[in-house]
């Protein structure tokens, strides 16, 4: 068949034109070339394709099958070339972004607004997950990029920040009075006497706040576990207890007393948040526009 690729197309060409001499000037090679092209795959293929009059030629039955068959290959290869050169001409992509619920809402969106408003062809596909699960994804190949909170180590992977966040406490006015009145001034321990609300262990947020309490030697009785952040800003906003929080996301409530920020043990130290890739990938050409374009407003 490799043989035969260049007689199907001048086969093709003097099926459509139905003369070989207009089929001449449209292949830009000579007549007899043709006819000797069209002898030659009659040869390979042991049957009679034209038959041939003052007129021109035409197709015999088995001629007919046979160009059913180079129209529609020929036909499938003209699409492809249209669809590289839309590819080309509009930028056209696919990206798969991993991310966590709350990176999502908080940092990803604001910026993506602007990136699809550039590349308004570029396909964006979101993966809700969080980081432990978005770096395995990201070994797995079945997600292009993370947006993630930089965990200790990074094996085989690319970071670049985009953001600082900075974890804190928070509660309402009201818990805070009413727990300082259940307890004695004088042994006030708000991380012992408090409902504490953190994320669930799985996360890394957990781990780090974790590692905080262990560092510090804080002491907790009552700890409730929620896997959504905006559920923690939620609960503590109707007085439910004190809620680990990223401060970042908070700013307006705080501003407003809606919550107060608890005073911690010491300061938390802040954490950068931003793009993972696996460093040993090639990026695409989609990927590396998405790359460039938060790394110039990083």
């Amino acid at each position: 068949m490799e043989q035969n690729l260049s007689l199907y197309k001048i086969f093709n060409c003097v099926a459509e034109t139905g003369n070989i001499s207009r089929a001449a000037k449209e292949l830009y090679i000579s007549q007899p070339a043709i006819s000797k092209a069209i002898s030659k795959l009659e040869q390979n293929l042991e049957v009679v394709l034209f038959t041939r009059n003052s007129r021109g030629v035409h197709l015999t039955d088995e001629g007919k099958m046979l160009y059913e068959h180079t129209k529609s290959a020929f036909e499938t290869l003209q699409l492809g070339e249209d669809t590289i050169r839309k590819v080309n001409e509009l930028g056209i992509g696919h990206i798969r972004i991993g991310v966590s619920t709350t990176l999502c809402k908080y940092l990803l969106i604001p910026y993506l607004k602007d990136f699809i408003i550039k590349y308004p062809h570029i396909k964006i596909t979101i993966d809700c997950h969080s980081t432990f699960q978005t770096l395995e994804l990201l070994e797995s190949r079945k997600i292009d990029i993370g947006l993630i909170a930089k965990p200790e180590q990074l094996r085989n992977i690319t970071f670049f920040p985009i953001a600082e966040i900075e974890d804190g406490f928070v509660a309402t006015k009201t818990y805070m009075d009413n727990l300082k009145l259940r307890e004695s001034e004088d042994n006030f321990d708000v991380f012992k006497s408090a409902n504490l609300m953190l994320l669930d262990e799985e996360n890394i947020t957990r781990m780090y706040i974790d590692n905080y309490f262990r560092t510090y030697h804080v002491e907790t009785n009552r700890i409730l576990e929620v896997n959504d952040i905006d559920l923690l800003v939620e609960f503590a906003k109707i007085g439910l207890g004190v809620s680990c929080v990223i401060k970042d996301f908070v700013r307006e409530d705080l501003k407003n007393g809606t919550l107060i920020e608890v005073p911690f043990v010491a300061p938390i130290s802040k954490r950068h948040v931003g793009f993972a890739y696996a460093e040993n990938a090639e990026p695409s050409e989609s990927l590396q526009k998405f790359i460039d374009f938060f790394q110039e407003r990083a």
